[in-house]
């Protein structure tokens, strides 16, 4: 416990760094008085003593600090206190103060730590371009500037000129070799420029026909052993021997550059091989060609090679090794598809004039016809019958129905497989061209040919599905799954045709077992929200449609359904949003366009619906009803000479028009016009030519009343008179027309809009229901398994 200390009151760590000897504070100087005696008298012009000590005799005298505390202190005689002025600013005494900073600005000095007070930075040095190492930079950049010069000359086609800039790179090249050698700098030269040089010299000669300069060049390259892989140049000089017809150097020169290009490099060797063969054929050694062909098809086959070596073949009269050399030819692969090949492109105009020269000639024929003659010699007959087939599926792709329907109809008389898969795809056609008698007459031949064949009896459920015979046309869809479980068509129909019936539960569990197999088909997730739609369940209706959304972002159909569902259920937000998308992806639905005209017009935006309603008269400009609404947009909007004019337009258009001649007659008298007595007579007119018809054909009207199929097609002909109706009821703070008279407006409309008319119900492919049911492709069916 002796060690122990209890502290009694707690200590300052920070104390003692602020204490320092007053000795070096001249700013309390003043108030020093020991100082200022000495000053007053002599004792402060004696020199200065000089003491081995610090401590001299001069007692210790308390001195004020400049905290303001009292401190004992040594005399300061022995260490002369100095208070020197330099360059106007005051010699730091101790490291208490920071560096830069003074309490008091004395002798004129200021507080500048970054010294901004000795005026702006000097101008940077202005770059010597008289040093050797700028002269060599300068050197450099006009040879690469006049490489690429030459280069850019020759693109097009300026030949001579490239040539001369070329030469000029080649002076200025040398310039700066001896530039470099006067200024010691021999040991840096540019390979790489010196290379570019001498190369683009050596091409430029060769495009210009002077092969000896041009072969010299590449002498001076491919002798320098600095450079790297210059032997592959050794090609290019054989090639100018080729043009010179000095065949044997060029036989040298190819083989030269063949012996200094690696196996790494198989394309090029290739390449050089080939040439090699093609020299051989020019000199007439046909022998020689031919063993540099055959290494080529047996190393990287191609279609040049194989037919140079049928040539060889020819040349020499060797029949066999000719047709091995044509089977090692068709062999090769043509990058396209056989099936492909003979179908014209869209884009490129001069290859679809190959292709339609090329389509039916002689060579063509002997494909299509010879060989499948040959297989059926053959001991592989069998394959000919599908051979057969694979030339109806040509002509289907180039959508040469009738020859494709003459190659199926000669399995008629064949045997029961080949007879149901021939038959199968005729049916297919038949249908496609809505000839329904014949295809159900093929899809009886090929289930009778083959009763397990699922395509044969989904073909006869369609025909049957065509004649609303919905319960048969079910069996057969059940009878092909039966057959195959994994058939997706048949499953599909199947659900199609229960919802014809009315079976919804039974069609919806068709569609989510198709969901299960065909995860991302938006066909089948359509089909699925149209059923919820259909059990009065819209939410769910609404997350299958989003689904077809995530798949087919495009789909103007899909948005509009899904904005139909939600104003259905009062959002009208989100129902505008996928209304506008469908528009903007189809600007030509009339349902979506007079939806979004009467949103506007309900949200008191006049003006923006007039867009929508004079697209609606671009696309049935037939229908007065468009222009009417563009007009009712104008009064609404306040704009009542645009709307006075566009009236007098309708009027133009449709003289026997009673809303126009009423609303004319009506803003001519608002608005003063003398016009308001002609366009009043003519309403009068036709007002009384409109009684006088409805007294002549009294049992029409009666009819429509009656005839429920009438009444619809009239409701739905009137529609855009509803929309009107509904506009005019709507209120508008600006419009002076709708409290005059309102039943003498609405005499000839009917209720403000009325039960929308129903949608198009149809899937990505906008497809309609009717006829949406899968119809059996051609593809794996045509072939046996």
């Amino acid at each position: 416990m002796e060690n122990v200390h209890l502290a009694l009151e707690e200590d300052d760590l920070y104390s003692g760094y602020n204490d320092y000897n007053p000795t070096f504070d001249s700013e309390e100087l003043e108030n020093d008085v020991g100082f200022q005696q000495a000053v007053r008298t002599s004792h402060g012009r004696r020199p200065p003593m000089t003491a081995k000590f610090p401590g001299t005799a001069i007692g210790a005298r308390p001195l004020v600090s400049s905290f303001g505390s009292r401190i004992p202190m040594t005399s300061s005689v022995g260490r002369p206190m100095t208070g020197a002025v330099q360059d106007g600013a005051t010699r730091p005494m101790t490291a208490v103060r920071a560096a830069g900073y003074t309490s008091s600005l004395t002798r004129g000095s200021t507080f500048d730590p970054l010294g901004q007070s000795k005026g702006p930075a000097p101008p940077l040095e202005a770059k010597n371009e008289d040093t050797p190492e700028e002269k060599i930079k300068i050197l450099e950049k006009k040879v690469n500037d006049l490489i690429e010069e030459s280069c850019m000359a020759h693109s097009m086609g300026s030949l001579q000129l490239a040539l001369e800039k070329a030469k000029e790179a080649g002076r200025k090249e040398r310039a700066l070799v001896r530039q470099r050698e006067q200024s010691g700098n021999a040991d840096h030269i540019n390979l790489d420029l010196t290379y570019s040089v001498l190369l683009n010299l050596a091409n430029q000669y060769e495009n210009n026909e002077m092969y000896p300069e041009a072969l010299n060049s590449y002498q001076v390259i491919v002798k320098n052993k600095m450079f790297s892989n210059a032997g592959r140049l050794k090609v290019n000089m054989a090639n100018i021997y080729f043009k010179q017809k000095n065949y044997p150097k060029a036989i040298k020169f190819y083989r030269m550059a063949l012996d200094q290009i690696s196996n790494a490099h198989k394309e090029m060797r290739i390449k050089i091989m080939q040439n090699i063969g093609v020299v051989f054929v020019r000199m007439g050694q046909y022998s020689d060609a031919i063993t540099s062909f055959e290494h080529i098809m047996s190393e990287s086959p191609n279609i040049k090679t194989g037919f140079n070596l049928i040539l060889c073949y020819y040349a020499i009269g060797d029949r066999e090794r000719m047709k091995k050399a044509f089977q090692k030819l068709i062999s090769v692969p043509l990058g396209i598809d056989d099936e492909d090949k003979y179908i014209p492109s869209n884009d490129d105009t001069s290859s679809n004039m190959v292709t339609e020269a090329i389509k039916n000639d002689k060579l063509h024929q002997m494909e299509r016809d010879l060989c499948v003659d040959m297989v059926k010699s053959s001991q592989y007959v069998e394959l000919a019958n599908d051979l057969e087939i694979n030339k109806a599926i040509t002509y289907l792709r180039q959508k040469d129905f009738n020859q494709a329907v003459e190659t199926l109809k000669t399995f008629e008389k064949k045997d029961s497989r080949v007879k149901s898969a021939a038959a199968t795809n005729l049916s297919f056609l038949y249908f496609l061209e809505k000839d329904y008698d014949q295809a159900d007459r093929y899809a009886d031949l090929a289930m009778t040919a083959d009763r397990y064949n699922p395509a044969a009896l989904i073909n006869k459920g369609n025909t049957v599905f065509i004649k609303q015979d919905y319960e048969k046309a079910a069996e057969f869809y059940k009878e092909a799954l039966r057959n195959d479980s994994s058939c997706t068509e048949a499953l599909y129909n199947l659900g199609l045709t229960y919802k014809k019936l009315n079976r919804l539960e039974e069609a919806l569990d068709c569609f989510l077992k198709l969901h299960a197999i065909l995860r991302n088909s938006a066909q089948v997730m359509y089909q699925l929200a149209h059923l919820y739609e259909l059990l009065e369940d819209p939410q769910q209706a609404i997350e299958w449609l989003m689904q077809v959304i995530s798949v087919t972002p495009t789909d103007p159909q899909a948005l509009a359904k899904l904005g139909e569902l939600h104003d259905g259920e009062g959002d009208k937000s989100q129902a505008f949003q996928y209304y506008y998308e469908s528009f903007r992806y189809f600007p030509s639905n009339i349902d979506v366009i007079e939806w979004l005209g009467a949103y506007y017009i309900e949200t008191q935006f006049c003006e923006k619906a007039i867009q929508y309603f004079e697209r609606a008269t671009l696309i049935q400009p037939t229908q007065v009803k468009w222009q009417l609404m563009v007009a009712s947009c104008y009064r609404r909007s306040g704009n009542y000479q645009k709307a006075l004019e566009t009236y007098k337009d309708i009027h133009h258009k449709f003289p026997e028009n009673v809303e126009c001649l009423r609303f004319l007659v009506r803003l001519c008298t608002d608005m003063g016009l003398k016009e308001v007595q002609e366009y009043a007579t003519k309403l009068k007119k036709v007002e009384k030519m409109k009684e006088i018809r409805e007294q002549v054909y009294p049992p029409m009207k009666r009819m429509s009343q009656s005839c429920p199929q009438y009444s619809s097609h009239s409701s739905n002909s009137t529609k855009g008179e509803r929309l009107s109706a509904k506009m005019r009821s709507l209120p508008a703070s600006s419009e002076p027309y709708e409290a005059s008279s309102p039943k003498e407006l609405d005499a000839s409309y009917m209720d403000p809009l009325g039960p929308q008319m129903e949608r198009p119900k149809t899937g990505a492919k906008r497809r309609t229901e009717d006829d949406d049911f899968a119809d059996e492709e051609l593809g794996d069916d045509l072939l046996p398994e």
